[in-house]
Formats: C-alpha cells, sequence, structure tokens
C-alpha cells in the first residue's frame, strides 16, 4: 500500500478546491486535490458566465479549465478520477484511503465536495434521465435543436438556461411552482422577452411518461389541482443543488438537517484542522465568486494552522 504525505489534502476539484490548491502551492505548501469526477465540478455544466469579476464572458469549462492550469502552475498536484473509501480526520496527522489502497497522509484537510442537481422526486424521473430528462443545458441542449422542451424552476439558473436554449429548441416552456419568480430582476426580464419563452405558472410536474424515451408530462395547476397533460421532447429540471457530503456522514464532522457543513468564520470545521470551502457548506449564497473566496479564506487559514503545529 502507498503512502503518500501532504501538508494539505483538498478534496474536491471545483473553484472551491481548485483556489484552495492554488493558494496552498503557491505558499510552497505541498498540495493534493482529489476529486471522485471531472475537474470543475459544477462549473464545466454552465453554459455561460458573464458575471465573473474582469471576465466579460466564458464558458464554465473554460474557466475551469484556467483554474486548473493556474492551480498545477504553481505545483498542486491534481488527480481527478478517485474514490475516496476512508477518512481519518481527528488528531495532528489526517489520512485519506482511496479504493485502491492508497493511504495519503496531511497535516490537514479541505473538504470542497460541492453539490449536485436536486431532482423533483416524480414518478418517472429516474427512468427518463438521459432518455429526455437532463439538468444540464450545456451538456444537453444541442440533442433538442428545433425541438419543444420545457424548463422547470424558478430562479436565475432555471431562467438563464432557458434563454440559453432558445439557441437550439423551438420553444421552451418555463412551469413554475409560484406565481413569481425567484431570480434577479434582469434575468426575468431577459426570460420574458425572448418570444420562445412561454410560461405555467404556479403549477408542477406529477408525472414523466413515454416509451423508451420522454414524451409526455402529467402537470398539476397547485392552486386548483386541475390536471393536465404536454406532449413534449425533453424537459431540463433546474430547481437548486444539494450538498455532496455523504462521504462525511460517518465522520465527527458536523453538519445541519441539510446534510451542509457548518464552518466558522475562517471555514473551521467543529474538527481542529479540517476545513470546508464552496457548495458543501451552510449558507445563503452559492456562486463561482462565493466559492472561490470560500477556497481562499479556508487555504489560509489552513496555512495558518499548519505554520503552528
Amino acid at each position: 500500500m502507498e503512502n503518500t504525505n501532504y501538508d494539505v489534502v483538498v478534496i474536491g476539484g471545483g473553484p472551491a478546491g481548485l483556489t484552495a490548491g492554488m493558494y496552498l502551492a503557491r505558499a510552497k505548501a505541498k498540495a493534493l486535490i482529489l476529486d471522485n469526477s471531472i475537474i470543475g465540478g459544477q462549473t464545466i455544466l454552465t453554459h455561460e458566465i458573464a458575471n465573473y469579476p474582469g471576465i466579460e464572458s466564458t464558458s464554465g469549462f473554460m474557466l475551469a479549465n484556467t483554474m486548473k492550469k493556474q492551480a498545477e502552475s504553481f505545483g498542486c498536484i491534481i488527480k481527478s478520477n478517485v474514490k475516496v473509501e476512508k477518512l481519518h480526520l481527528e488528531g495532528k496527522q489526517k489520512s485519506v484511503t482511496l479504493s485502491n489502497g492508497e493511504m495519503i497522509t496531511s497535516k490537514a484537510i479541505i473538504f470542497a465536495t460541492g453539490g449536485r442537481s436536486r431532482m423533483l422526486g416524480v414518478k418517472g424521473e429516474n427512468q427518463f434521465k438521459g432518455m429526455g430528462i437532463s439538468y444540464c443545458a450545456t451538456c444537453d441542449g444541442d440533442f433538442f435543436t428545433g425541438r419543444e422542451i420545457i424548463v422547470v424552476g424558478g430562479g436565475n439558473s432555471a431562467l438563464e438556461e432557458a434563454v440559453s436554449l432558445t439557441n437550439y429548441a423551438s420553444k421552451v416552456t418555463i412551469i413554475h411552482q409560484f406565481d413569481h419568480f425567484q431570480g434577479f430582476q434582469h434575468a426575468i426580464d431577459e426570460a420574458k422577452a425572448n418570444k420562445k419563452i412561454h410560461f405555467i405558472m404556479e403549477s408542477k410536474i406529477t408525472e414523466f411518461k413515454g416509451e423508451g424515451s420522454l414524451q409526455e408530462v402529467a402537470i398539476e395547476h397547485i392552486p386548483t389541482g386541475k390536471k393536465s397533460s404536454m406532449k413534449i421532447d425533453g424537459v431540463f429540471i433546474f430547481i437548486g443543488y444539494e450538498a455532496q457530503t455523504e462521504i462525511l456522514f460517518d465522520s465527527k464532522v458536523k453538519l445541519n438537517d441539510w446534510k451542509e457543513v457548518i464552518v466558522d468564520a475562517s471555514m473551521q470545521t467543529n474538527l481542529e484542522g479540517v476545513y470546508s470551502a464552496g457548495d458543501s457548506n451552510a449558507k445563503r449564497f452559492r456562486q463561482i465568486t462565493t466559492a472561490v473566496s470560500d477556497g481562499t479564506i479556508a487555504a489560509l487559514s489552513a496555512l495558518d494552522y499548519i505554520n503552528k503545529i
């Protein structure tokens, strides 16, 4: 069994983890980023980013790739598509055991495991995932060129992705459970101004139907309970994210009722030398910029910690 020692191990390779790795390596700490998938996290699923300071417009993939190159240029080691099997978080020496048997030790650990798209949880959703139901406009928008689709949600993500999907679809219908949207006014105005976008308010999808692939959805008007159906080629769901913290369920790291990590202002958890950053944390706002901020604070706090022990 290989045993490798680092100053700090970062678990998660999204904006928070990449920023932490960048700051750690630039400070000459021996830093390692581990991710169970492709580096970049939810950022790589974003069609266009136009509100990142200093950059007029870019794709999520390009921004994440730039962050990765920056971290590596400072000497941060990055490993993707690895699975963490076991954690030891107490005491001065932490350890992470991977599924291949490799044990990695460190003085501090930063969790930046992010979140994943929240599902509606209705009949047929699991059956038609990838067969007409998508949670990523960037990944799947092109498959629905010239077709009619539904976007579920009423926040910034739903509104902005609905607009981006009009580049492909012939018609986009937004279904939202309330009589008003939760997004910023500019996002609402842009969606309402787009002639390809239509709205079904105060309603919810209760079932997905089809043979082989998605063909129809059942819809309920919430105030009246009136039921209807709609023939459709695809459905994109943007109703928020949930924290990916299953890795911590058996640890002593404190989570709230929504399984989000509880941290203080320095991004430290209840365990000494254990930090958390990004969308997996308990907080109100989740943006790339807030994840980058968290990653910066967690890295600087970890550096301060390892310099004192």
